[in-house]
């Protein structure tokens, strides 16, 4: 049996769009929250068997089309040399980037990583492929400056941005090194998909994004691409700049909440794939409510069946999941006109 995510992917039409939705391994489902209440977040990260359940806890909770593999964008960041902890808060580094730096690559920090990848292979169902993932230069970078968990701002990554633009840009550069080896080895341990998750894009002008980021994103992307999978592009807020995207970048693109489906289609390249972008506060409204926000969908689905369902954003962690799993159950049910 095949995957219906895969063959989406990969230009095959099929009756419904796939679903998936970001950051569906945790925070919403009880069953997380009840191994939670044993295991520290680094300890499910790090734990193999631990790290496979937790990945596939949405395949059976919500019955979603894919998985995508438990872990952190910030073991990036963490390889260059910064000690990183999870609070209670969100994370922190102990040793935040300052300009006298010296950061050097530690691809050790990526081992348990292709082993909980491993692992995934082994438990998973076969027609359930595995999204591996990591954070794009930028957003790593941003939060390489972040030495307390309350500061929730990333000004002084900005400010040292603008000063200092070409250690910036030397240390965007690591980020990318580290990040394509660890993408290669993501799909040497058996990956099916990757997603780079760009979500701070819009925190500097299009045009800068374009001009210093998009490049090394783009390296990342298509390590992905040459060593066998197809891959998604994640640029939240990214919006006009849309339009710089083609198929020599990726193959599909994720577009968030601030973007209506329509624009984002016009904009992109039209051999681009498209993702996104349900609202996560839809989630709040009651069910005769998320049944209409489903059906406005209908019409765009019957004539893009190179898209895959999957908010604009990842989930927020008081949603109910019955209402995800209605939402998952009613897109696999309707009549998509296809």
């Amino acid at each position: 049996m095949g995957s219906i995510f895969i063959d989406t992917l990969n230009g095959k039409s099929s009756s419904r769009p796939p679903v998936w939705f970001m950051r569906q391994a945790g925070r919403i489902l009880p069953s997380y929250r009840a191994l939670k209440k044993n295991y520290t977040f680094n300890q499910l990260m790090r734990d193999k068997s631990l790290a496979s359940k937790v990945t596939l806890l949405p395949i059976n909770d919500l019955g979603v089309d894919a998985a995508i593999l438990f872990s952190d964008i910030l073991i990036v960041p963490e390889s260059l040399g910064l000690e990183l902890e999870f609070t209670n808060l969100g994370p922190k580094f102990h040793n935040p980037v300052n300009e006298n730096s010296n950061l050097v690559i530690d691809y050790t920090n990526f081992d348990h990583v292709y082993d909980n990848i491993k692992e995934v292979i082994k438990n998973k169902p076969k027609d359930i492929p595995l999204i591996g993932f990591c954070g794009g230069p930028l957003t790593t970078f941003l939060f390489m400056f972040r030495g307390n968990e309350k500061n929730k701002s990333f000004d002084a990554a900005i400010n040292f941005f603008r000063k200092e633009k070409k250690k910036s840009m030397k240390i965007m550069e690591m980020l990318t090194e580290a990040s394509i080896e660890y993408v290669k080895n993501q799909v040497k341990s058996g990956i099916d998909c990757f997603q780079l998750f760009e979500t701070y894009s819009g925190i500097i002008s299009n045009e800068d994004y374009k001009n210093f980021i998009l490049p090394l994103s783009t390296k990342i992307l298509l390590e992905a691409r040459e060593s066998g999978v197809p891959t998604i592009f994640f640029p939240k807020n990214f919006n006009e700049g849309l339009k710089y995207i083609n198929k020599e970048m990726c193959d599909y693109v994720s577009v968030d909440y601030d973007i209506s489906l329509d624009n984002a289609r016009n904009l992109l390249d039209s051999e681009v794939g498209i993702q996104g972008n349900m609202d996560p506060k839809i989630f709040y409204q009651e069910i005769d409510e998320i049944e209409n926000y489903l059906k406005s969908l209908i019409d765009f689905g019957s004539k893009n069946t190179d898209w895959i369902f999957n908010l604009g954003h990842g989930f927020r962690p008081d949603i109910d999941h019955t209402k995800v799993k209605y939402v998952v159950e009613w897109i696999k049910n309707a009549n998509w006109k296809r």
